[in-house]
């Protein structure tokens, strides 16, 4: 377990009533070369976390050659903007101890599920290049994503929002403003990261128009993006091991790893 903060002290918006310290669990690999590096933020609804989007999905990246990391950002009783801030947090301490776990720091993202997609997609839009006059050395690195993989993910917190998620990040009747903002299609731009997303037509819970609105808006920016419709599957699926059909994303990233250099080195 990798604190994001030494002390508890130094942790934005901590509860001790409440005490959980946001972490990391590492599962980096070993290698000659310097490594690509994904970190994982699994899905819950801003209630909880959900295992079956965790380990297994650490697992597999390191199978393909990918140096992985998963994320215990803050949920329920904590509300935005703890679960960004550990967002962004995680991305500039795996950068800044790059070097440390044999990560190449220009090859580092965040592979997200629902609401964990949802917090993947804002730290690649709500991200900065660091705060150079801070006395934390961590926060003087960036925080933008090299990557997205973005899967059912919850995007609008407006039209087509997840209630839950809605409510469990934001409470009773949030600030129009704030709605907006972190609808994250709406905060696309030209330096929004590659994205990979996947989605399934018919899912009842997260509406497939969040993937499409995401879509729409990188391809209005002109940031490449990948994106994978399947017909029908339950939502939450994880990697899908036991979906016919809709299983094969994970082979489908895998190529899409290897088209933007993610992928290229032997472990």
């Amino acid at each position: 377990m990798i604190p994001l903060w030494e002390n508890q002290d130094d942790i934005p918006f901590f509860d001790p009533e409440n005490p959980f310290v946001p972490h990391l669990v590492p599962y980096t690999l070993e290698s000659s070369n310097k490594l690509s590096c994904i970190i994982v933020f699994p899905g819950g609804g801003y209630t909880h976390r959900a295992q079956h989007e965790g380990e297994p999905v650490c697992k597999w990246l390191n199978s393909i050659g990918i140096s992985a990391f998963l994320l215990n950002y803050r949920v329920l009783p904590y509300k935005h903007p703890a679960p960004l801030l550990d967002a962004k947090r995680s991305i500039r301490l795996v950068r800044y101890f790059s070097k440390k776990w044999n990560i190449d720091p220009n090859r580092i993202g965040v592979l997200g599920f629902s609401a964990g997609g949802h917090l993947a997609s804002l730290a690649g839009t709500h991200f900065d290049s660091g705060d150079k006059k801070n006395n934390d050395p961590v926060e003087r690195v960036s925080s933008r994503p090299d990557c997205m993989v973005l899967c059912y993910p919850v995007i609008s917190l407006a039209e087509y929002a997840h209630e839950g998620s809605k409510k469990a990040l934001l409470g009773e009747n949030p600030d129009p403003v704030l709605v907006w903002t972190l609808s994250s299609h709406n905060m696309v731009s030209s330096k929004t990261p590659p994205t990979f997303l996947w989605h399934t037509s018919d899912d009842s819970s997260v509406p497939v128009e969040n993937s499409l609105l995401f879509a729409m808006a990188l391809k209005k920016h002109g940031v490449p993006f990948e994106l994978h419709i399947f017909p029908h599957g339950r939502h939450g699926l994880g990697l899908a091991n036991e979906t016919l059909y809709v299983k094969e994303w994970t082979n489908l990233c895998e190529k899409w790893f290897e088209s933007i250099g993610f992928i290229g080195y032997n472990v």
